[in-house]
């Protein structure tokens, strides 16, 4: 009886983890606009670094 309210208690606290973990990662997500230009000059960075 007792393994089967830990077993309910420690799933509950399994899917609050999840969902509390996707909801940190949608709202603290960079926007594609954000990441396109970090990535471009990323590369811009390492283009003058390779000319020099």
């Amino acid at each position: 009886m007792i393994a089967k309210i830990w077993k309910k208690v420690l799933f509950a606290i399994l899917i609050i983890a999840c969902l509390f973990n996707v909801v940190n990662k949608l709202v603290h997500k960079a926007s594609l606009q954000q990441e396109l230009e970090s990535s471009a000059q990323y590369i811009q960075e390492m283009q003058q670094e390779n000319i020099n």
